[in-house]
């Protein structure tokens, strides 16, 4: 059980990784990277998703 909260705070791991790339090549070259904007969107999706998902599997054992 462990290792789904783990993989749930990877989500933010990822998102704060996709985050820092989008702004980096915005900075670099003045153009904006919208495929890292979304897969950081979508990291930050997948962690609450798992968070619900995770605690609802917890309350039904």
């Amino acid at each position: 059980m462990k290792i789904f909260k783990f993989f749930q705070y990877a989500y933010l791991v990822f998102a704060i990784l996709f985050i820092y790339v989008a702004i980096e090549k915005y900075v670099k070259s003045q153009t904006i990277d919208y495929i890292s904007i979304l897969l950081a969107a979508t990291a930050v999706f997948m962690f609450f998703f798992r968070k619900k998902f995770n605690k609802r599997f917890e309350n039904k054992d």
